[in-house]
C-alpha cells in the first residue's frame, strides 16, 4: 500500500477512526502505564506520577509495571512530596542494584533527585517548561517539540544519562507518550493537566516498533528509522485523519495491532 507520499486513502481514515473511537476507553488503561497517573489525586501528583510511570514503560509490561506499582507503593499516593521532599532516598538506595533492566537504582536515585531539583526551583514540570519557553502570560502556549526539548535539556545538565533522552534526534518515544497523557483532553485515558500549556496538535506521536510496523502495513510511512523525524512525518499523515487531534491515532494504531 504505497500512499506514504500523498493523501490517506480514505478506506484507512475511516478504519482508523473507527479503532480510535472504539478502543479510547476507560477500559484502556487496564495493563496500560497510564493507569498509574489515575491512581494518585492532585495535578502535582499526577504529574510526577505520569513521568515515572513514562520513564519505566519499555520492555516488558509484565515486568516493568511492577516496578511502577513499587514506586506507587513507596509513595504512598503522594509522589510529588515523596520526591519533594526526599523521601525516595528511604526506598531506592544509592548502588548499582538493577532496578529495572538497564536502569541500576543508582540511575533512578539520580532521576528523582534532578526532580527534586526542578520542583525547588520551579515548583513543578509545567512551570518549568513556561520557563524554558520563556512563557510569561497565562494565555500563552507552546509546542510539543519544544516541550521535549525543555525536557531533555534539563535531565541532560542534570547529569541524568540513559533514562530520559540527551536530545531530540531520536524519537524520544516516552516523553511524547507523557505529553499526550499531560495535554489532551476530553479523553477517559488522558488528563489534559497541560491543556493551556502545549497546543494538542502539535503533539508527536509515541513511535515504536509496534507503531511502525503498523503504520508500514497501512502506508502511513515508508521508513523503518525511529527518528524524531520520522515520528513528524508520521504524525503530519495522521492529523490528514484528525486534523485537530493527530494523537487519537495513538488509540487507533493500538486498535489496528489488536485486530492484526
Amino acid at each position: 500500500m504505497k500512499t506514504a507520499n500523498g493523501k490517506v486513502p480514505l478506506k484507512v481514515c475511516r478504519l482508523l477512526t473507527e479503532y480510535a473511537g472504539r478502543y479510547e476507553t476507560a477500559d484502556f488503561l487496564q495493563g496500560d502505564p497510564s493507569w498509574f497517573m489515575q491512581q494518585v489525586q492532585g495535578k502535582r501528583n499526577q504529574e510526577t506520577m505520569a513521568f515515572i510511570a513514562s520513564c519505566l514503560s519499555y520492555g516488558s509490561r509484565q515486568v516493568f509495571l511492577p516496578r511502577i506499582q513499587y514506586i506507587l507503593d513507596c509513595t504512598e499516593g503522594e509522589p510529588y512530596s515523596w520526591i519533594s521532599m526526599g523521601r525516595y532516598r528511604h526506598d531506592i538506595p544509592d548502588d548499582n542494584q538493577c532496578f529495572y533492566r538497564l536502569y541500576t537504582n543508582s540511575m533512578m536515585r539520580s532521576l528523582f533527585r534532578a526532580l527534586q531539583h526542578m520542583y525547588q526551583d520551579h515548583g513543578d514540570m509545567e512551570s518549568y517548561i513556561r520557563s524554558y519557553a520563556g512563557i510569561d502570560k497565562p494565555t500563552q502556549m507552546t509546542d510539543a517539540i519544544t516541550a521535549i526539548e525543555a525536557i531533555c535539556t534539563y535531565f541532560l545538565k542534570q547529569g541524568v544519562t540513559g533514562i530520559v533522552p540527551k536530545d531530540t534526534r531520536s524519537c524520544c518515544k516516552r516523553v511524547c507518550m507523557f505529553l499526550r497523557w499531560m495535554v489532551r483532553t476530553g479523553s477517559p485515558v488522558d488528563l489534559g493537566l497541560w491543556a493551556e500549556l502545549i497546543d494538542r496538535r502539535t503533539l508527536i506521536m509515541p513511535l515504536d516498533t509496534h507503531v511502525i510496523h503498523q503504520s508500514l502495513q497501512l502506508g502511513l510511512i515508508t521508513s523503518k528509522s525511529a527518528t524524531m523525524a520520522a515520528a513528524q512525518k508520521l504524525t503530519d499523515r495522521l492529523r490528514q485523519i484528525f486534523p485537530d487531534d493527530p494523537l487519537k491515532a495513538d488509540f487507533a494504531l493500538f486498535g489496528y495491532g489488536v485486530s492484526q
